[in-house]
């Protein structure tokens, strides 16, 4: 695969700051040097996982972050300048071929690969340094394990089909042209590795590391993996089991910090008992949630999250978060080259119920454009005149500057999947013949609809404070009684939720692996579409063409890979 390019070296120059790479390599063969004059202490080992979160936190992962999980859904539409990136703008119109930028997947095989080398010669390194102890061995496979398996979760639910390997390549006489690994072989994978590091994870980083508890691989995070995937496989009561692990240490970490017991009754009284961030205070003024999740970032809510330091005066020395910059805003161009589409913010728009204060943090309303992770902090004022919260924005990152993390997982997220997960459990024809709930559905059924009401109640703007904070619930439990319904809930939920978190697209997708036809996702997706997106619709009538091509240099290269028939063979072929 010469789009894989496995270059540890390349790596290493950057952290540790080598002038001249070149000049470096010249002194001995690469395999040798990373044998014998590299991976000799825990601070080698520790400088390669790093490395890996970095490269995750560089302009292309991000990108095909928001790409993939964003720009074939319903959420978002052209912005301003998108024709300055022509693989964005097609992707839009859903007229993608195996030329698009967007198909090249080096950044992610390039994490994978720094990964397989840490699991390969972190052991050797244990030998060599009695410092580094078994449990920080344990620690360290854990955590490369996991940032492997993130990117392979990316890559099977854009691609579906992919090259897999275990194999640290850090030579190049070694053979990369691998053929495609089915979706749910690599799927098992994940979660059976997962499984068997899952408890060597850190647990708890000291007070002193108190960001890395979101900023590395714990092992909250790899419970919220776990429960994603077992999700995408189908198994509800395992997806179901890790939620809880992961809803319970988010509990027990806010009862241990929380230091006005008013304000946590406040909080629990109005999200069901969940640790969730009060997005309202003891007035009408909302917005509170805002900061902690999207500017300052690895909140109480907060399990794994990619982070940008330097927010102070936003340090240019520091990495920014590029693709944000470009694709969502900032101070020059306040509105990127990608924009909240008709679905979210039009005129026929239901996304949002009356008062849903998301609506307002998550878009600048008035500008038509993406507010999440653009600006610094919103307030909303939920006594202004009309129905709708009056928003003030303040502060916008500076272009090229913006430090707002990328979030992976968070509290509500793994809440919703929950909440799916136990729509799943639900046996078919929920209703009995008189409209009542059948009694083994009634279980399931009443906590999803807790778990989503929730997540919804936190951001509802009140008039008046305190006569209606806690009451007047914005969903109605009785019209969503079946199971069909409440799989349409949380998915719109979901999107309401995680607005803009490259999470819609996939949600779409593994609805229509659950349902065996891409027709819903097909009707969901082309509503953003002009002219009611016929064109985008009968193109994603086949499952096939729910995932993106691969690149077509890709296939130039690897006689093993076979594209994916929905594209054709050829760089300029498309749907056929």
């Amino acid at each position: 695969m010469r789009k894989i390019q496995y270059n540890i070296i390349g790596v290493l120059c950057a952290l540790l700051g080598f002038s001249s790479c070149s000049d470096f390599l010249e002194v001995e063969p690469q395999n040798l040097i990373v044998l014998d004059q590299f991976w000799n202490e825990k601070a080698d080992v520790e400088a390669i996982i790093n490395g890996c979160y970095s490269r995750l936190q560089g302009e292309d992962c991000i990108k095909r972050m928001i790409v993939w999980g964003e720009v074939r859904s319903d959420n978002v539409s052209t912005g301003i300048d998108t024709y300055k990136d022509y693989s964005l703008q097609n992707a839009l119109k859903e007229s993608i071929d195996a030329s698009n930028a967007y198909t090249d997947w080096t950044c992610f095989y390039n994490v994978i690969n720094n990964c397989n080398t840490v699991i390969k010669y972190a052991p050797g390194v244990a030998e060599r340094d009695l410092s580094y102890t078994e449990s920080d061995l344990k620690a360290s496979i854990a955590e490369a394990s996991a940032l492997r398996d993130l990117c392979y979760f990316y890559l099977i639910r854009a691609f579906r089909d992919v090259p897999f390997t275990t194999e640290a390549y850090t030579d190049d006489d070694q053979t990369m042209n691998l053929p495609a690994t089915k979706f749910d072989v690599i799927l098992d994978f994940l979660i059976s590795d997962l499984e068997s590091v899952k408890g060597d994870a850190v647990k708890r980083y000291p007070d002193a590391q108190k960001t890395y508890q979101t900023a590395r691989i714990t092992q909250d995070a790899i419970n919220a993996m776990l429960c994603e995937l077992y999700l995408w496989k189908q198994d509800y009561q395992k997806c179901i089991d890790y939620a809880d692990l992961v809803i319970a240490s988010k509990t027990e970490q806010s009862n241990n910090n929380t230091s006005s017991l008013t304000a946590k009754q406040m909080d629990t009284e109005r999200t069901n008992g969940f640790p969730l961030i009060s997005d309202g205070s003891n007035s009408t003024i909302y917005g509170n949630s805002y900061s902690p999740l999207f500017y300052t970032g690895n909140s109480s809510e907060g399990i794994f999250e990619l982070t940008y330091t330097g927010k102070t005066n936003e340090d240019k020395s520091t990495l920014s978060n590029g693709a944000v910059s470009q694709f969502y805003g900032n101070a020059v161009a306040v509105t990127g080259f990608l924009a909240p589409s008709q679905v979210v913010l039009g005129t026929a728009a239901t996304l949002f119920k009356k008062r849903d204060g998301r609506q307002y943090e998550f878009c600048n309303t008035a500008k038509e454009s993406i507010a999440k992770f653009v600006v610094k902090n919103v307030t909303l004022d939920g006594a202004s005149a009309s129905d709708a919260p009056k928003p003030t924005y303040m502060g916008i990152w500076t272009d090229g500057r913006t430090k707002a993390n990328w979030v992976i997982y968070r509290l509500t997220d793994i809440m919703l999947l929950k909440a799916e997960a136990l729509a799943g459990l639900m046996v078919d024809d929920a209703d009995d013949k008189d409209g009542s709930l059948k009694t083994q559905n009634k279980p399931y059924y009443d906590q999803a609809f807790n778990l989503i009401n929730a997540v919804n109640k936190r951001s509802v703007c009140r008039k008046t404070y305190p006569a209606d904070f806690l009451k007047e619930d914005t969903l109605d439990m009785e019209d969503n009684r079946s199971r069909e319904k409440l799989y349409e809930l949380v998915l719109e939920e979901r999107q309401r939720e995680l607005l803009f978190e490259g999470k819609r697209w996939f949600d779409l997708v593994r609805m229509a692996r659950r349902e065996g036809s891409s027709a819903t996702l097909a009707k969901y997706a082309s509503k953003k579409q002009q002219g009611g997106g016929t064109m985008a619709a009968n193109r994603l009538q086949k499952m096939d063409a729910i995932y993106w091509p691969y690149n077509v240099n890709e296939l130039k290269v690897n006689a093993n890979l076979v594209q994916n028939p929905a594209f054709g063979s050829g760089e300029n072929d498309s749907y056929k």
